[in-house]
């Protein structure tokens, strides 16, 4: 059945998104470990802070992180 399927070729649209999250990588300081006591489990972005793995909010990135993560745009969590 998976020889049906035709070969994946690159769209324009996944050539432009490809060159988008280039920039976006180049231009973030994403990390796989917390930065003191900063990491993306306690960040303000962080939806959900009781997951490992986590989508954040942030307008510059916007992608799945884990919690120990950190990255330059950490917020404290207001204690509002």
């Amino acid at each position: 059945m998976a020889d049906d399927l035709p070969r994946p070729e690159p769209k324009e649209i996944d050539e432009k998104l490809s060159v988008q999250l280039r920039h976006l990588a180049e231009d973030a300081v994403l990390r796989g470990d917390p930065h003191g006591e900063e990491k993306c489990g306690n960040c303000l972005y962080y939806i959900n802070p009781d997951d490992k793995i986590s989508y954040c909010w942030h307008s510059k990135l916007r992608i799945l992180v884990g919690t120990n993560w950190w990255c330059q745009w950490w917020e404290k969590i207001s204690e509002e």
